[in-house]
Parts: structure tokens; C-alpha cells; sequence
């Protein structure tokens, strides 16, 4: 007892005592949780047994483990994988420099409803499961002994989302320890302004808590240093009194002298230093953003322009998923999949249809990637009945003013985007009176973006006659490109960009014809899990991208190439079926565009029938003119078609190799392609696509897998079972093959290959070499090294 007393005589001296001043220390806390998923009576509570839990880290998404069920209560919109309640809890003893300060625990993302105790107190929930949170710890935690920090979360009201959305701490958790006056959380606003080559005003504008019982004296002084680490500009700004238990702000102006631009071919970043000190000099707190200085903006006859380059946002939607790794996504198979996008042109990323995480827009500032931010799928009007609509109403505003002020100071983001396919659109009203709102959060937050919305079947909704969409900023729709053009044309002074556009050339021509179309968002740059209901079982996800689930490039994809690329690029295909045109279906109310699955095309020369037929050849290229061969001899050259249509030959089959070779308007030969008849399955082929690999979260080392001929064909008919085994200091982390109908779990070491290939992820667990082995029955083994950092 004696004891009890004194721990507790210790602690409250400790809390009553003001927080030491000093910068804002953050500590992950990613390691070592423990979890069990079905809920638990009393699991917050810190005496709670939970010694038989399982041992995870964080970032951890449970519901990709599956397994696959037709019965799944997510149904195929959430990729019939599990969902229910699953608590996570956390043992940690207070860092030593922690002792006397304050406390916060943040999270980026927890799916979903998520609620937080630490030592059995109830500190926080939020129902939005995209939301980046922080709660202060500082009343309940001991000096001494074990803290307990409890995570319950719950995904068991289903259907919800209509895709995907995993379960989880699914993104990074960290302690931030602070003094008395410190930054609010995403407290920091830098705003570049007045943008020119020879220089840029930059204001740097801070939000500062006292939660202290006195005011405070401060300054506020920034330091601003280029790309290069240079210091190029500094300023401060000083204020009389933080008045005590309060929010305020300060406010610093600096002009940076010819800046280096950040832009898509130089994603140039500067960084602010950014110092709060107190009248006797010593630091409250201190913190470091990231920015880029560039002049972004949407005019009505042009459309888009940055730094003065008037060019089309060439842009794909895709959600947050990383396949394999379900929502808890390793930054380097974001980074492998945008990389494979842009090197198809795509200069623009939507994120469809919520905040991601905040590295991976860190990710698309340094990739020069241009993101249209977006924050709800729905309002206060269902999508499906357990949806984010029951939340809207009292929710919303909070969730809105915390997504913008996280992402405001990352120069990818060029626009905001309230809302995607909103159905409370039939009522002007109610969807008026929220666009009104939601407007004022965001300028508010931040003044420097424009802000659209994913407008559904304005024509019906009567959308662009009744002022709801004149009161966006740049006016966005989806699909029915045509209509959204003769808005402009009906009146000129709207901005416009196309939100969510399907595939299909009649749709581009449109975009790209059109001065006025900022550009445009394709559905979707990559297939993803769920949303898989129309399909039904045994299809888990949705198959409408230009890659598939694993990155590799579909003939949608370089077709799309021909016609955004900026380097060269040709590419051959075997046409087995006519493309579907989806872009201009009629208007109904309430019904989603249907995709088309792709172009009716394969990239082979291995048709199941190998005798003499009749075969349509087409290649994608922006050259200016191809030249295809089968077997060394030509069958003649075509030039760049105006309407951006494929380049068709009518070839009578025979195997060997086909050829392509693409030049530019002098003849010289810019790219090739070729593809050669395979025969049967031999070996496997395993391919590292870097020689090292990290050991953190974020780390992934990926290896090809391929079965192939005795020639060393890929064989696109393969089906192949194949068994991945780790030796030295690494593990397979997920194998897949990118099909939409394969049920066998991600984290299995064998499945099959689908169109020849499956792609093997690996990361480190320690510093030396990794070997690889693929084996199969029947075929020789596949061995490939890679190296631990």
C-alpha cells in the first residue's frame, strides 16, 4: 500500500508540475503491440491478461490475412475478406524524457470507429477511420511501471465502404512529447505567394497552444533552406502574450530570391525551421515542414498551368490499397507502383475517395506527382448502410479542418476535392448548404487551393442550372466528358477538369482537344481489392486499371502510353475483342459507370490455336511512325494516327517473333518491341528489381517470378504452382499474382502464376545476403540474391 502511495504521491507531483519547455520530441511507437481480434470485455483495462495475444507491429491491416469467404459480411464491396472488432494493446514505460511534460499519442489511421484508453481511460474515438488523430495521455500515465495503451477497432457494421478498407492500426502510431507551449498538431502553415522565377513571398503562419496557467512572451523565428540545405531566407515575429490555456497565432513573413520551382521535372523541396522561444530565449518548441515553392493554377480557357506551363493534369484515381498488403501499405510498393504509372505518363494521382497517409504524399513531392486531394465518399446520403453518412452531420467539419491542415503544406496537392458521386445532389437544399460549409473549412485552412467536388449526373440533378456547381471553385464531374465541355461552353468563366473518366480514346480526345479541360482522372490507374459486387464470386476485386493489382502493366496501360508518354514508346498486341464505349451512356440517377475490363487485348503471340489464322495486331506508340515484322520480314509501316487510334495490321499467324520497331519524323529508331511464341512451361525465372532491400516497415524488396519456355519465353498460359523459400536474413512478407479471382491467402509462400507471372515481397531482417528459391513440379528452379541493408 505503502508503496501504491508513493508511485501515486510521485505521479500527481510529476502532472501538477508545468511541462518543461522544450522542442517536441515524437517517438514511434510501431513496435510490438499485441492483438486480438473479437472484442473483449474490460481489454482497455491495464490488468487485462493479454499475454497470449498475438505480437504484431504497426502498421498492421488484420482483415487482409482472410480468409476469402462468399459469406463475408463486407460482401465483395469489401473483397469478402473478415471484418469485426479487434483490440490492440500496447506496454511501454514512460521515457525518461517524458518526466514533467506532455504527452500525446497520434495515429494516422485506424479502421475504423476507433476508440483509445490508456490505463483503463477513455482518451479519444473517432468514427472517420481515414482521420489522422492525437489525444493527450499526460493525466493518466505512471512514472514508474508499465503504461498500458488500448486501441479497439471496429469494423463489424457492415456493408460500409464500398471497396476495400481493411482493419486496424493500419498506418504509423508515434508518441509526441511537448512542453506547456508548443505547435498545435498540423499547427504549421507555410504558404508560398506572389510566385515568380526571381522570387516568392512566403508566409509561415503558427497555430500555438499554452496549456499552461500563465501567458507567455514569444517569438517566433523561421529559417528557410533550400534544396541544397542552404539557409536563403529568415524572419520573426513577436508577440506581448500566449494568454494561458488558449490557441493563437503567430505570424512570419520572408521573400526567398530566385527559387527553384517545384515541378513535375523537378520536384524541388525547401524546408522551414520554424522556432517558438520565450521571453528569456529558450526554445518552447521547434519544428521542421517540408514545402515547395510553385505557382499552381486553373484558368477557365486554358485550364491548367504551373510555373507557367499550361499542360493536361494526365491523371489516374486510385484508392489506398496496396494489394498484397491490404490498407497497412510499405512506402516502397507506393513508390514501385507511381513510378510504374508515370513511366505511362500519368503526371497526376486522385485520391479516391479519402485522405491516404501523410508519407504518401511526402512520396508524390519528391516524385513531382501532382495530387487532387480528396476527403468523402458521401455525405449525409447512404452508398451503403453502415457508411460514413451515419458520421457526416457531426463529424465532417472536424475531420475536414484536420485533413486540410495536415496536407496543406505539400506542393503535390493542387486541389481539393469535398466529395465524390455525392447522392444528396437530387436535394439542392441540403447539398447547397454543405458545399457552403465545407468551402469555408477549407479556405479557411488554406486559401491558396482551389477546391472542386466529383459532381454525379449534374444534368439530372440540374446541378449546373441551379448554382450548386458555380459555387466550386473549379467545376468537376465524372465521365460524360461531353457534357462537362458544354458547361464550359455555356458559360466560360468555369474551370473545369474531368474528376473520373473512363478509358476508353473518345473520352481523351475530348480532354485533349479542349483548351478549356484543366485534364482529366482515369477509373482506375491500378486494380484494387473489392468493390467487386456486380462481378460476384469469386471475383475480390475490381479489374478496371492499367495495371493489375501487382503492378504489371495491362494492354489498357500502353495503350494509354501511346498516348500521354513523354518518352518513346511502342508496344505490340493481339486484339481478341472490340472495345466497348462506355462514355456516353445515358443518365440514370443512382448507377455507377459501368468499366470495361480492359481493351479485349493480350500482350502475347502465343494464341491457343498455332496453326495458319487470321490475327489482329495492334501497337500502342506516340512515335511517328512503326514498322512491324514477323520473323524478319516486313509487313509494312504506318504513321502517328491523328484520333490517337492504335496502329492495326491484319497478320496471318505464325510463330516466331513479331517486331516492332518505332522511329521518329527524321526515321531514326527511337524504341522496339517484340514478342515471341512460347512454347512449354520449363523453368522458373526469378528477377530481383534492386540488389538491396531494407529491414524497416517501409522496406520491400520485390522479385519477379516467371515461368518460361526452353527458350526463356514468359509462357502467358501458365498456371503453374509456385513455392517461394527464403534463406539468410530475410522473409516473404506477401506473394501475388495480380488475379482477381485467387483466393489463397497473401502471406501463403506458394500460389499459382496468372498470365505467366506472380510477384514475390521480401524485407530484411538483418544486415546480409538473401537467397531466393522458386520451385515448382516439373519445372527447374529459380534462384535469385538480394542483399540486406
Amino acid at each position: 500500500m505503502k508503496g501504491t502511495l508513493r508511485a501515486g504521491l510521485a505521479l500527481a507531483l510529476c502532472l501538477a508540475a508545468p511541462a518543461f519547455a522544450q522542442p517536441t520530441e515524437r517517438l514511434s511507437i510501431d513496435q510490438d503491440w499485441r492483438l486480438s481480434v473479437g472484442d473483449k470485455v474490460d481489454a482497455m483495462a491495464p490488468a487485462f491478461d493479454d499475454s497470449g495475444w498475438k505480437r504484431v507491429d504497426v502498421p498492421h491491416d488484420w482483415s487482409i490475412a482472410g480468409p476469402f469467404d462468399e459469406k463475408a459480411r463486407a460482401t465483395g464491396s469489401g473483397g469478402w475478406l473478415p471484418t469485426g472488432v479487434a483490440w490492440y494493446r500496447k506496454h511501454f514505460a514512460l521515457p525518461e524524457s517524458a518526466r514533467g511534460r506532455r504527452v500525446f499519442v497520434e495515429l494516422d489511421g485506424v479502421m475504423d470507429r476507433a476508440g483509445v484508453w490508456i490505463n483503463g481511460h477513455h482518451v479519444g474515438h473517432r468514427p472517420n477511420g481515414y482521420s489522422s488523430v492525437r489525444y493527450e495521455l499526460t493525466p493518466f500515465l505512471k512514472v514508474e511501471g508499465d503504461n498500458v495503451l488500448a486501441v479497439r477497432a471496429d469494423t463489424s457494421a457492415q456493408p460500409a465502404s464500398r471497396w476495400y478498407a481493411g482493419g486496424g492500426i493500419y498506418r504509423h502510431a508515434r508518441l509526441a512529447i511537448s512542453g506547456d507551449v508548443h505547435f498545435d498538431q498540423s499547427g504549421i502553415a507555410v504558404r508560398p505567394a506572389k510566385v515568380t522565377r526571381e522570387g516568392a513571398d512566403v508566409t509561415v503562419n503558427a497555430s500555438i497552444r499554452n496549456m499552461g496557467d500563465k501567458a507567455v512572451n514569444a517569438t517566433l523565428s523561421v529559417a528557410i533552406r533550400d534544396p541544397g540545405g542552404r539557409v536563403v531566407a529568415q524572419g520573426e515575429s513577436r508577440r506581448g502574450g500566449l494568454d494561458a490555456n488558449w490557441t493563437d497565432a503567430l505570424e512570419a513573413k520572408l521573400r526567398v530570391a530566385n527559387p527553384r520551382l517545384w515541378d513535375t521535372t523537378d520536384p524541388a523541396l525547401y524546408t522551414a525551421q520554424v522556432t517558438l522561444t520565450g521571453a528569456d530565449g529558450k526554445v518552447l518548441d521547434r519544428q521542421t515542414e517540408r514545402f515547395g515553392i510553385r505557382d499552381a493554377r486553373f484558368e477557365a480557357a486554358t485550364g491548367f498551368w504551373l510555373n507557367g506551363r499550361n499542360f493536361k493534369l494526365k491523371g489516374v484515381a486510385i484508392h489506398a490499397d496496396g494489394g498484397a498488403f491490404g490498407m497497412a501499405v510499405p512506402l516502397a510498393m507506393y513508390e514501385r507502383r507511381l513510378r510504374g504509372l508515370m513511366a505511362l505518363g500519368v503526371n497526376a494521382v486522385r485520391t479516391a475517395h479519402h485522405p491516404f497517409s501523410p508519407e504518401f504524399l511526402d512520396l508524390c513531392d519528391r516524385l513531382g506527382l501532382i495530387v487532387m486531394n480528396e476527403a468523402f465518399d458521401m455525405w449525409t446520403v447512404a452508398k451503403n448502410p453502415n457508411d460514413y453518412h451515419l458520421f457526416f452531420t457531426d463529424w465532417s467539419s472536424l475531420d475536414a479542418r484536420d485533413f486540410v491542415k495536415r496536407d496543406r503544406n505539400h506542393p503535390s496537392v493542387v486541389i481539393w476535392s469535398i466529395g465524390n458521386e455525392i447522392h444528396d445532389t437530387p436535394y439542392p437544399l441540403v447539398a447547397k448548404s454543405i458545399v457552403e460549409r465545407q468551402m469555408k473549412i477549407f479556405h479557411a485552412e488554406d486559401p491558396t487551393r482551389p477546391v472542386t467536388m466529383a459532381l454525379f449526373r449534374p444534368n439530372t440533378t440540374k446541378d449546373y442550372e441551379n448554382g450548386l456547381a458555380d459555387m466550386l471553385d473549379v467545376v468537376g464531374q465524372n465521365y460524360r466528358e461531353n457534357e462537362l465541355a458544354k458547361a464550359h461552353a455555356d458559360k466560360p468563366s468555369r474551370k473545369i477538369i474531368g474528376t473520373e473518366n473512363s478509358k476508353n480514346r473518345g473520352s481523351w480526345l475530348v480532354v485533349r482537344d479542349n483548351p478549356a479541360y484543366a485534364g482529366m482522372f482515369l477509373w482506375t490507374g491500378v486494380d484494387y481489392l473489392g468493390e467487386a459486387d456486380r462481378a460476384g464470386w469469386p471475383v475480390i476485386g475490381n479489374p478496371s486499371g492499367l495495371t493489375d493489382r501487382s503492378d504489371f502493366v495491362k494492354p489498357i496501360g500502353w495503350e494509354r502510353a501511346g498516348w500521354w508518354a513523354e518518352k518513346p514508346v511502342v508496344k505490340i498486341a493481339r486484339r481478341v475483342t472490340e472495345v466497348i464505349d462506355t462514355s456516353e451512356l445515358p443518365t440514370m440517377v443512382g448507377v455507377a459507370m459501368p468499366q470495361p475490363r480492359g481493351p479485349g487485348a493480350l500482350i502475347d503471340w502465343s494464341p491457343e490455336n498455332r496453326a495458319p489464322h487470321p490475327e489482329a495486331v495492334e501497337v500502342y506508340s506516340n512515335a511517328a511512325s512503326v514498322e512491324l515484322f514477323l520473323n524478319g520480314r516486313s509487313l509494312g509501316s504506318k504513321p502517328r494516327p491523328a484520333d490517337d487510334s492504335a496502329r492495326r495490321w491484319d497478320v496471318g499467324f505464325a510463330p516466331g517473333t513479331l517486331r516492332a520497331v518505332a522511329r521518329d519524323a527524321a526515321g531514326k529508331t527511337v524504341a522496339t518491341d517484340e514478342l515471341r511464341t512460347a512454347g512449354a512451361p520449363a523453368a522458373i525465372r526469378l528477377i530481383a528489381e534492386a540488389p538491396t532491400m531494407g529491414s524497416d516497415f517501409d522496406s520491400v524488396g520485390f522479385v519477379r517470378v516467371e515461368v518460361v519456355d526452353a527458350k526463356g519465353v514468359v509462357v502467358p498460359s501458365a498456371a503453374n504452382r509456385v513455392r517461394i523459400a527464403v534463406e539468410g536474413p530475410g522473409k516473404l512478407v506477401a506473394y501475388d499474382n495480380g488475379s482477381p479471382t485467387e483466393h489463397t491467402p497473401f502471406a501463403a509462400a506458394e500460389r499459382p502464376v496468372f498470365g505467366g507471372h506472380a510477384l514475390a515481397m521480401l524485407r530484411g531482417t538483418g544486415p546480409g545476403t538473401v537467397r531466393i528459391r522458386a520451385t515448382a513440379p516439373g519445372l527447374k528452379a529459380g534462384i535469385a540474391t538480394m542483399v540486406t541493408r
